[in-house]
């Protein structure tokens, strides 16, 4: 069933994505992980609901009783946020796609593993963070079978928390260093795989948003009467979208000096 939120010019829906928290080093995941914190308290007063649509952390894994460590100001900051009553949707992204429970049982948000439709106003809404979506990229969608794999889980499980933390974040620097700022980079509205996936749901469904994150660029193309929205990032563009009640724009968050 399509979950149905109401906003309004004084209670905004917001959209945000990609903090990458923990990469590349930690003094600079720290700096982007007060931002994002200051954004977050400076919206508690105008939020009728806040979507955080994947990558969170450049690694996380949730183990029965151990968690990555850091990040408990932006903790701290969505549990005041869901026990002031607002609610916060939670989207896995590739980097952070082993989340359990531990956000909806400790943080209270709803945590969604794959594309979700929402209703806004009426606004049909379909909102995922866009990792193995659409055509291409048949060697990410190998792996992430392969990382989603309930045995692979349980096996990454058992190994030391020191250890699979190590190997996961080498993991990541390498395919930063090979990938570059390629996220960042728009290749064209005939080769964005998320384009060409919304075009091809938009034959079939109406949506009135297309609302993704994994693409580190801020866009909101027009296709049709419909709008695809890419979310950008809190690495070096710091944008997020915000919903009125009425149209949804993408603004650049511009901290108090």
């Amino acid at each position: 069933m399509t979950a149905t939120i109401h906003a309004s010019s004084s209670r905004k829906i917001y959209l945000l994505s990609d903090f990458h928290l923990g990469a590349p080093n930690y003094s600079a995941s720290l700096e982007r992980e007060k931002k994002v914190v200051a954004f977050l308290q400076s919206i508690e007063d105008s939020a009728a609901a806040i979507f955080i649509v994947g990558d969170i952390f450049d690694f996380w894994f949730e183990y029965d009783h151990v968690l990555p460590k850091g990040y408990v100001r932006l903790l701290g900051q969505i549990a005041k946020l869901t026990d002031k009553g607002i609610p916060v949707h939670v989207f896995t992204g590739n980097h952070d796609l082993w989340m359990r429970n531990y956000f909806e049982v400790e943080l209270g948000c709803k945590v969604y593993h794959g594309p979700q439709v929402f209703n806004f106003n009426n606004k049909a809404c379909y909102i995922a963070h866009g990792d193995g979506l659409g055509p291409g990229d048949a060697g990410y969608k190998f792996i992430k079978k392969i990382f989603t794999n309930p045995i692979c889980k349980w096996l990454f499980k058992w190994m030391h928390p020191d250890a699979g933390a190590a190997l996961a974040n080498y993991f990541s620097r390498k395919s930063r260093a090979k990938t570059g700022n390629a996220d960042a980079q728009f290749l064209g509205e005939d080769k964005e795989w998320l384009i060409c996936y919304s075009k091809e749901l938009l034959q079939k469904t109406h949506y009135d948003y297309l609302i993704f994150g994994h693409r580190h660029f801020p866009l909101d193309l027009s296709i049709g009467d419909s709008h695809y929205i890419n979310l950008g990032d809190w690495i070096h563009n710091f944008t997020y979208a915000s919903f009125d009640g009425e149209k949804m724009e993408i603004d650049k968050w511009v901290s108090a000096p």
